[in-house]
């Protein structure tokens, strides 16, 4: 079994009860709109990290960061990016089984045509009156769950 650590939209804030939902886990992604560089090397003192650049992530530091990013885990294939109006590739070609990105601020898991479409929501700064949350995603063999975690914060 396999835990994969899913966080977006930080916005420059890298929450306590982030941290502490993502301790253990075997990988992270983050999903864009990532804010400031130290968040990354935050999460990547936790476990491998791949993250995508988002829309918001203009910055000097974020300029070698991709749009897209492929992982590999166990044998199911997750394809990252920010903002999905802007996938441009054939899902089932690529052999895609898990789609995470960000944007929307909305946590959100949907299946549809055999992907597994995954957004952890915000985990950086309200908006709205959206939740704040990550998720993880449990690869255990070809079997593949995913859960939004909200974060209790004030």
């Amino acid at each position: 079994m396999i835990r994969v650590g899913l966080i977006s939209d930080t916005h420059g804030l890298l929450r306590p009860q982030a941290v502490a939902s993502l301790q253990g886990c075997d990988f992270i992604v983050h999903g864009g709109d990532i804010g400031d560089a130290g968040i990354l090397e935050a999460l990547a003192a936790i476990a491998p990290l791949t993250v995508v650049r988002g829309n918001n992530d203009r910055e000097p530091w974020a300029d070698g960061i991709a749009e897209t990013e492929f992982l590999k885990v166990g044998g199911v294939i997750i394809y990252a990016i920010h903002d999905l109006s802007q996938i441009d590739i054939d899902l089932a070609a690529a052999g895609v089984r898990v789609v995470i990105s960000g944007h929307s601020h909305k946590p959100k898991i949907e299946e549809r045509d055999g992907v597994l479409y995954v957004n952890p929501g915000s985990a950086g700064p309200r908006r709205f009156k959206l939740p704040i949350a990550v998720a993880e995603l449990i690869v255990d063999g070809d079997s593949i769950t995913a859960r939004t975690i909200e974060l209790a914060v004030t």
